[in-house]
């Protein structure tokens, strides 16, 4: 593609991001395009280097914080939108460069919602509570399938982990001829998954708290009565990316936090942490 006018020219521009080809549309005081570029991502930044600043669109999805945090440190105006709101500007069938066209025109809008460029350390605490939401949804996995196996075999145990986790030795037991021997070797593997599982959460927890103790506003929402540490981990979030929240409008990567009252640093072992596992 190639430009129709002089960068000077434009006052927005709509980045459709791609994984290495990115389309640029870009329009003037009057909505008018007056630029159309492909351009791939290690030439981004450089291409617009040149451009007087401007407003510049694009939709929140994976590295477009980064992507603004670039444009930005040249000057621009970023903005990020969620995706569903752009579609309403799509002229005609699908493609990158009227997706850059319908975000360039959505930009523009008074009362558009956007999404806050992340910071790097804000994106770090993201990074840890998503794994630690995927580590619990893994452990809570093994924890149904180990209970499905059993209720295969007849043996029911009380709702919970911690029952589960009480009951395994017995049902285990050589002595037992509930089970057998190819199924209690299967479980017993699934069993150490769950204790691996475990450990692992302790340590990105652990994490998670030593950040919450070094915030000021997280240590002031801890002392609020009545509240234990599940419910608090929704407000928790929000102080914690408190300047990245006035005109953020998508922010859900999973916020799990630990189901008990103990310390997350302190239930690491298989036979100190009882409630350490999700509900199943």
């Amino acid at each position: 593609m190639s430009r129709q006018s002089t960068p000077a020219a434009v006052a927005t521009i709509g980045i459709d991001l791609g994984k290495n080809t990115f389309h640029l549309v870009g329009l003037d005081q009057r909505g008018n395009i007056v630029l159309r570029l492909k351009t791939s991502r290690n030439q981004l930044e450089r291409r617009l280097m040149n451009v007087t600043r401007c407003l510049i669109g694009m939709e929140a999805c994976s590295g477009s914080h980064h992507i603004g945090r670039q444009l930005e440190a040249l000057g621009h105006d970023v903005r990020l939108i969620p995706a569903q709101y752009v579609k309403p500007f799509l002229k005609g069938h699908k493609n990158d460069c009227r997706d850059a066209e319908a975000i360039a025109e959505a930009v523009q809008r008074p009362t558009m919602h956007f999404v806050s460029i992340k910071t790097p350390d804000q994106m770090d605490l993201l990074a840890l509570h998503r794994v630690r939401s995927r580590l619990v949804r893994q452990r809570t996995g093994v924890i149904n399938q180990i209970r499905g196996f059993l209720i295969e075999r007849g043996v029911t145990v009380r709702q919970g982990p911690a029952p589960l986790r009480k009951a395994l030795p017995d049902i285990l037991c050589p002595s037992s001829q509930t089970l057998s021997p190819r199924l209690v070797r299967l479980i017993s593997d699934l069993a150490e998954d769950w204790r691996r599982l475990d450990d692992r959460i302790a340590t990105v927890s652990a994490e998670i708290e030593a950040l919450a103790e070094q915030d000021g506003p997280c240590q002031r929402l801890m002392t609020v009565p009545g509240l234990d540490r599940s419910s608090r981990a929704p407000s928790w979030r929000r102080l914690a990316m408190a300047p990245a929240l006035s005109r953020d409008a998508t922010s859900a990567p999973g916020w799990a936090w630990c189901q008990s009252r103990s310390r997350p640093g302190i239930a690491r072992s298989w036979e100190k942490s009882p409630s350490g596992a999700t509900s199943t």
